[in-house]
């Protein structure tokens, strides 16, 4: 079973950085990193694990526990439409509108047919 010093350990080293590389990509002193991955292997306060795992790309959770966050919601399903998540996010808060009605009623459209489908 790996420790959080561990973990931090090979994630960094996955990530191609040096601790002072990833210090300061952190947002934390190199001092304090080494002090999670020295002979003491301190747990870091709550926002600074925050920033190593953001840093890493990574979640708090994965980073502390070993184990990754299980939501409730299932999002495999959404994972192709990543593409489209990623325009959406760039365009206008006046153009989305627009957008989001067009696909509401072609949703609705394919929802009664499904409906009607079921019927016969």
């Amino acid at each position: 079973m790996s420790s959080f010093s561990d973990r931090l350990r090979s994630e960094i080293e996955y990530a191609c950085l040096n601790h002072k590389e990833f210090a300061a990509k952190a947002g934390i002193k190199k001092r304090a990193l080494e002090g999670y991955l020295g002979v003491q292997q301190s747990m870091p306060p709550a926002d600074t694990a925050v920033k190593m795992a953001k840093a890493l790309g990574l979640s708090v959770e994965y980073l502390v526990t070993g184990k990754e966050f299980q939501n409730s919601m299932d999002i495999s399903k959404y994972i192709q439409f990543h593409d489209v998540l990623d325009d959406l996010l760039v365009l206008p808060k006046d153009m989305l509108i627009p957008v989001k009605a067009m696909i509401r009623a072609a949703a609705d459209q394919e929802r009664k047919k499904t409906r009607l489908l079921g019927r016969a």
